[in-house]
């Protein structure tokens, strides 16, 4: 039986975008390395997590299911096979969720920002990893500032 439009909207009021449980976790983990950052800081391109504005790195901590990893997750070959069994309406969603987030790095890195991505998945298995790529990316290019 189809959810009424009225429990949907229940549901995906509920959806955090950001302060979600994997963001916190890399925030609290660079933090303690004594890496200080930005959040809500306004880009020419998307809405990064975590925003190192003297080293131009953007952070963005991507959820699996609304970014088009859930398929990996699952052991599917594809997005195109996860998204199969989805309806048009949640398809048309996820990707364009994916095509804005290739645009959105593609304005960055022109600007020459540093995108880093890291799946929800990724930070939950191993916060610690993340934060290495992120400190390493950053203590280099601070030097040449």
């Amino acid at each position: 039986m189809p959810r009424t439009p009225e429990v949907t909207h229940k549901i995906m009021s509920a959806v955090r975008s950001s302060g979600t449980k994997p963001e916190m976790l890399l925030r609290k983990t660079i933090w303690r390395r004594g890496l200080r950052y930005r959040v809500n800081y306004k880009m020419i391109a998307g809405k990064p997590d975590i925003v190192f504005t003297k080293a131009k790195i953007a952070v963005f901590c991507d959820g699996d299911y609304w970014h088009g990893h859930n398929w990996a997750l699952r052991g599917l070959a594809s997005l195109e096979e996860e998204l199969a069994g989805y309806t048009e309406y949640w398809r048309a969603k996820i990707l364009g969720n994916t095509r804005r987030d290739i645009e959105n790095t593609r304005k960055l890195e022109a600007d020459n920002w540093l995108v880093m991505r890291f799946w929800e998945s990724d930070i939950k298995r191993d916060a610690n990893n993340c934060a290495d790529l992120i400190e390493t990316n950053y203590r280099s290019r601070r030097k040449r500032v």
